[in-house]
């Protein structure tokens, strides 16, 4: 659970290019800008958008990914690392001083250069890499006339669900489709986690559907806080991406959401929110674990 109150900062990132070099630049340059809060608020975590380094489409993956080679039992030297965005990641957070949810890249496997994950890296404010989330559920739908997509294509689902303790609380990350299943975030929610922050880049067709909806259904049946990071809608690009990046309190309401432009969208996690939501809705002492199992066991 969160230890006290915290501000985030969700970044909506536009003008995401051909060029990894103008991306990771931009990326930089807009979590600076999101760290140094707005006036009213003073992030302690910052997150990008899912892809945030290349354009988003399977043809692109191979081409982007990066080796980053992290083993959650054994510590990580970024500087003999080779991942740039890694790099660029953990110098930032460590100038900023802000722990940041490193959004997702396109990852080799150090072991097997066929083999690419989506992934999410998170940092400390001293700039270490503390975690990775490999996106666990691929996003292969159909939907004739509207959208085809198929990431198993090109990437292997991760193996893990991703907890990590921060100096504010416990946090759960997630990524994209994974939102669309219900345990990720029941089992964070059961283990601690005061709120689940999913990177995600959900279309023109899911988007006005689901986005909110799966946002706002996460929130309210485990009483969290919901974090869903989007890039910014570009119309030129393969894949236009929805939007409305927001933060959704434990009663399942909206209290932030960006439109479909490049923003930063400012917040506040409150832990007395949650107890507050669970004393007046005790479902989480009213489960019966007896009827059906629990999936955090």
């Amino acid at each position: 659970m969160a230890t006290q109150s915290f501000d985030i900062a969700l970044i909506q990132l536009g003008n995401v290019t051909s060029s990894k070099e103008k991306n990771l630049q931009h990326a930089r340059e807009m979590v600076a800008k999101a760290a140094a809060g707005d006036g009213s608020f003073k992030p302690r975590v910052v997150v990008l958008p899912e892809c945030f380094n290349s354009p988003y489409g399977v043809k692109y993956f191979p081409e982007y990914a990066e080796k980053i080679g992290f083993k959650n039992d054994q510590p990580y030297d970024v500087e003999k690392g080779e991942s740039e965005s890694v790099k660029m990641l953990s110098s930032v957070a460590k100038e900023t001083g802000v722990w940041l949810i490193g959004g997702s890249i396109p990852e080799r496997d150090t072991s097997d250069d066929k083999v690419l994950y989506n992934t999410s890296t998170i940092y400390s404010p001293e700039g270490k890499l503390v975690g990775i989330h490999r996106k666990v559920h691929l996003f292969d739908i159909d939907i004739p006339g509207k959208i085809t997509f198929q990431e198993s294509k090109v990437l292997t689902g991760g193996s893990q669900l991703t907890q990590i303790d921060t100096d504010v609380g416990r946090l759960g990350v997630g990524i994209c489709y994974d939102v669309r299943f219900p345990e990720l975030a029941m089992v964070a929610a059961r283990q601690g986690c005061a709120a689940m922050i999913y990177p995600g880049a959900f279309n023109l067709t899911t988007g006005p559907l689901h986005w909110e909806l799966l946002a706002r259904g996460r929130a309210v049946d485990n009483q969290i806080y919901i974090a869903m990071c989007s890039p910014a809608r570009d119309t030129s690009a393969d894949y236009h991406a929805w939007g409305h990046s927001m933060l959704v309190d434990p009663l399942g309401k909206v209290v932030a959401e960006a439109d479909e432009n490049e923003r930063i969208v400012y917040a506040r996690i409150d832990p007395e929110a949650i107890k507050e939501a669970r004393k007046n809705i005790p479902v989480t002492t009213q489960r019966r674990f007896d009827v059906y199992p629990d999936v955090s066991a």
